[in-house]
């Protein structure tokens, strides 16, 4: 069942763009009512309350789930759920607009739409190859691993940590710029690393099978010796550990003239690691290894 909602799920992303099908929409609505309680309105001051709001709604999917007896329709609920975890269209929308520009010789606009991605998502500053690559970890491969060994409540965990996470380091950037000494700045500081650590460590093993798949498809020999080294690294970024593999399974020539050149590569590399998780998954579904 896993393995048709997969590809459901897959083929489905691409297709329902509209804002009703999109996780944003349904993590806002959901926060607006969670700031509407009085016991978890200051979720972004405390990292018991942020986890808190994390793990209500999916305890509550795997118990709803788990109450689901009809075989088909526990299938329709699991697609529906992963079809909302997958993707990401501002991701995907930056790419295509990143790549018109450039084919226009506007490399000034490029360079915006690539500012606009990292401050969208909140994250490190990098390439544009990249950050897709570190996005298309985050928003389908990663949910892939976490709803085929854990269901629709893992692919769910998954997504709503890594949502809570950007939108906690916005906000709490933004109480630190107004008051650094304030108590609300430091609190909204200190369960934000508290959900960067917890992040950090739900990463740390899929980042690692991810990056062994990225040298599978690519250049073994080449990007092994990175992948080593990285095994049982414990401080080093998952996002950097992932792109230092990524880098070293494919081959490009940097040119200060083509900035097209590495995001599509990188692209390409990360749809055929995808595509190789999918084989994997499916063997090991079709071997009754997992369920």
């Amino acid at each position: 069942m896993s393995l048709i909602s997969l590809l459901i799920a897959l083929i489905a992303e691409r297709y329902l763009s509209s804002s009703t099908w999109q996780f944003n929409t349904f993590y806002q609505r959901y926060i607006k009512t969670i700031k509407q309680t009085k016991l978890l309105a200051d979720y972004q001051s405390s990292p018991i309350l942020g986890y808190a709001v994390i793990f209500i709604p999916v305890i509550g999917c795997y118990f709803l789930m788990a109450q689901i007896d009809n075989a088909l329709l526990h299938l329709i609920a699991s697609t529906l759920i992963l079809i909302v975890c997958f993707g990401c269209m501002k991701t995907r929308d930056a790419y295509k607009s990143y790549l018109v520009s450039a084919f226009k010789g506007e490399l000034t606009t490029c360079e915006l739409h690539h500012m606009q991605l990292h401050q969208d998502k909140n994250i490190a500053n990098m390439g544009f190859g990249q950050t897709l690559v570190w996005l298309n970890y985050r928003y389908f491969i990663a949910i892939m691993l976490f709803f085929v060994l854990f269901g629709a409540a893992g692919a769910l965990f998954y997504r709503l940590l890594t949502t809570m996470n950007e939108c906690a380091n916005e906000t709490a950037s933004g109480n630190i710029e107004r008051s650094d000494e304030s108590e609300e700045g430091s609190d909204s500081y200190d369960a934000c690393y508290a959900n960067q650590q917890l992040l950090f460590w739900v990463d740390w093993l899929p980042v690692r099978l991810v990056a062994f798949g990225y040298m599978f498809v690519g250049h073994f020999s080449k990007a092994m010796p990175v992948w080593l080294e990285n095994l049982f690294e414990f401080e080093k970024a998952p996002s950097k550990v992932l792109i230092a593999v990524a880098e070293k399974s494919e081959d490009f020539m940097v040119d200060a003239d083509d900035c097209t050149l590495e995001p599509c590569l990188l692209v390409k590399l990360a749809k055929r690691t995808l595509l190789l998780f999918l084989v994997v998954i499916s063997l090991l579904v079709l071997t009754g290894t997992i369920n």
